[in-house]
């Protein structure tokens, strides 16, 4: 890890690129062709979100797994479990290196976890964003 200076505006900028490609997500039609994208983005937007906590926070990571553990510390409560974005960063592994084919079905689980806890999610990561200093670290 890295230490930056705390970077509110790109934190934004990270969130709200990532409310961006949800939304555009959400809008496609979920099939077997279309899962491989759907899950993959569902799964980055997330991780954007937790990626934009660490940038805020002055810290650059490149290890997803660190910006999907931020998320999880939140301790928010979502009608399913946070946790599932994990779940989401390994179905993503496996389809960008082992050529994994992800199912209608399991498209139509991302898109119905992303619709219940996202914007639960994005809400509580702008507010703690929102109410941070802009104190500078080197």
């Amino acid at each position: 890890m890295r230490i930056k200076h705390l970077d509110k505006k790109n934190a934004l900028s990270i969130i709200s690129a990532s409310k961006k490609q949800m939304i555009y997500t959400l809008k496609l039609i979920s099939t077997d062709e279309s899962a491989f994208n759907i899950i993959r983005n569902i799964y980055e937007c997330f991780r954007m979100l937790g990626d934009a906590l660490l940038v805020s926070e002055g810290k650059l990571l490149e290890d997803h797994i660190e910006q999907i553990k931020t998320l999880e510390k939140l301790g928010i409560q979502t009608t399913r479990p946070i946790k599932i974005v994990d779940s989401l960063r390994k179905m993503r592994h496996n389809i960008n290196y082992y050529g994994y084919t992800p199912s209608k079905l399991e498209a139509d689980d991302a898109i119905s976890f992303a619709k219940e806890c996202y914007n639960i999610v994005f809400e509580k990561v702008k507010e703690i964003i929102d109410s941070q200093s802009e104190k500078r670290f080197i």
